[in-house]
Formats: C-alpha cells, sequence, structure tokens
C-alpha cells in the first residue's frame, strides 16, 4: 500500500517566494531575466524556464512563483524582443545563461538560499519547449557546462506543421528517438490544436505538437494533456500590453486560465520531486486512479508513461 504526503503539489507550497528581475543582460539576453525563489534557508534544484513564442516571461510569473513555493529556484530569461521562423538565436541564448548560472547567479539570491547547481531541470512553453528539448538534444552542436537531469515541455510546438517545422527542426517522426540522456515531462492542451477562429491557424497545430513530442521521447518520460483547455491558459490571470491582449484572442482558451496555471504548475513540481530530489510520491499520485491528491481540472486528463 502507497502512502502519500499531505502536501498538495496543485497548491500553493510551504515556502514564502520572491519574484525579481535579474539585472543582467549579455549579447545574447538583452532583457533581464526574472527569478523566483524560496526566501526560507535552504539549498534548492534550479529550473531554467523559457517563454512561448512572441511572449514575455513576465506572462508566467505566477506559474514561475507556484513551483518556486515548492522549493525550487526558477529563473525565467526573455529569449528576444522580436523574433523570426528561426529558433537559432533562442538555442544560444538558453545556453548563454545556462553558463552563466555557475558564476552570476548565487548574488541576486537571498544570502541565505543556495543553489544546487548539480539538480537542474529545463523546462519551456511553446517553441521555447522546442527550445529545451533542442538544447536537451544538443542541436547546433551546442552544449552547457552544467548538466540537465530533465527536461519539460509544456505544450511544445515545432512549428506550422509536419514539413513547415521552424529550423533547427527537432521532430523527427521516428518513435522514441530523442536521445537526451534524461527524465522528460511533456504537457499537451487539448484546445491547442483547435482553430479559434477561420483567420488564425491553431497555436499548437497537430502533426507538430505534444503528441508528437511525446511520441519520440526515451524511457522515462511522462505526457499528461488536459482536454478542456488551451495553449495559452497556464500564463497569469492578467498579462498585459499588446502581447498580453493578443493571448486572449489568437489561441483557443478553456473557461479559466487558473485551473490550468494550477494543474502545470502541480505535474512539474511532481516530476520534479521525483527527477531532482528522488521523491516520486507526488507523481504517483497524480497518475493514480484513486488520486490523493486534488487535481484542479476535470479528471478526464489524458495520462501516460514511458517508465
Amino acid at each position: 500500500m502507497c502512502s502519500y504526503s499531505s502536501t498538495n503539489v496543485f497548491d500553493s507550497g510551504k515556502h514564502s517566494t520572491h519574484v525579481q528581475r535579474v539585472e543582467w543582460r549579455s549579447t545574447t539576453c538583452t532583457v533581464p531575466p526574472l527569478l523566483a525563489t524560496p526566501l526560507e534557508d535552504g539549498e534548492f534544484p534550479i529550473l531554467l524556464f523559457l517563454h512561448g513564442y512572441l511572449l514575455y516571461n513576465i506572462f508566467y510569473s505566477q506559474l514561475i512563483q507556484h513551483v518556486a513555493s515548492h522549493g525550487f529556484i526558477v529563473i525565467a530569461p526573455q529569449l528576444y524582443t522580436v523574433a523570426g521562423p528561426d529558433t537559432s538565436d533562442e538555442i544560444h541564448s538558453a545556453a548563454a545563461i545556462t553558463n552563466w548560472l555557475s558564476e552570476g547567479l548565487t548574488k541576486f539570491l537571498p544570502s541565505n538560499v543556495r543553489p544546487n547547481l548539480s539538480k537542474l531541470a529545463l523546462a519551456g512553453h511553446s517553441r521555447g519547449g522546442k527550445t529545451a528539448f533542442a538544447l536537451a538534444l544538443r542541436k547546433l552542436n551546442m552544449t552547457t557546462n552544467l548538466r540537465f537531469s530533465a527536461v519539460i515541455g509544456v505544450d511544445p510546438v515545432d512549428g506550422m506543421d509536419k514539413g513547415k517545422q521552424t529550423p533547427p527542426p527537432v521532430l523527427t517522426y521516428v518513435p522514441h528517438s530523442f536521445d537526451v540522456d534524461m527524465a522528460a515531462l511533456v504537457i499537451g492542451s487539448g484546445l491547442g490544436e483547435v482553430k479559434r477562429n477561420p483567420l488564425f491557424p491553431p497555436c499548437a497545430p497537430k502533426g507538430v505538437n505534444h503528441e508528437n513530442f511525446f511520441s519520440e521521447c526515451q524511457k522515462p518520460a511522462w505526457y499528461f494533456v488536459a482536454k478542456d483547455y488551451g495553449h495559452l491558459d497556464m500564463l497569469d490571470d492578467d498579462t498585459k500590453g499588446l502581447a498580453g491582449k493578443a493571448t486572449y484572442c489568437l489561441c483557443k482558451n478553456g473557461e479559466s486560465r487558473k485551473p490550468m496555471r494550477m494543474f502545470v504548475g502541480g505535474v512539474i513540481v511532481a516530476f520534479l520531486n521525483a527527477y531532482l530530489n528522488g521523491d516520486n510520491t507526488h507523481l504517483l499520485a497524480t497518475t493514480a486512479t484513486d488520486r490523493h491528491q486534488s487535481v484542479p481540472i476535470p479528471l478526464d486528463f489524458k495520462f501516460d508513461c514511458l517508465v
């Protein structure tokens, strides 16, 4: 019989948190990254989170704060302000900030908070999910001075359609071909492949979306799909500016963002606890048929795994 922790990964964790801009710039990242960190004394694993296409890292502040409240340091760089169809610059930027972590992160943390650089995960949403997998796959022969132990794609997208992938392509359409030597998590949205209106394509088209990414993952890999939610439903409740307003009208959305954001945040926390902290309690509880945790979306979400 399994025993489950009373702590629910879908609720805010036990740690007080702080979110701030990191006044660090490079030739590849000209906008300050966003940093979410616990405030209590301790040594914490690190998650590098990459934003989606034409989005701002600040749009994920509630999501990364949720993850940080469960005992993780989360850094979310702004990979660009203007982007074209090629993701090469984003891969270079993600590698650059990874290499910066070992020498520059500590000075921006509270004095009692220490980063555990040996427990490092890489995540991204939409095109940022593609970028995360591209870096994990060492596309463009890109390497980093720190080793990732896990990679996460939140509704990852590799272009407009099969044969119309943004360069460099990540999907090969060969099952289990991702040779990343780390645990993988793919979270998808059921409405991402649905058009909001005839004028715009779906935000996560079939053929280049979460289903294809999981199909190419090797063991161990976990897969969740929230059927009634959309491609941008894990963003903050209030995304400001022209880009923020566009997030409400370009993609097919669910009824509200909070349940999907709680779900994505909770699954990420459960996965990171399993593969960075060696505690799979919450991941097993989330996938059990007699769930011991209150999942914030309808219980007909799709789940699969390779272990």
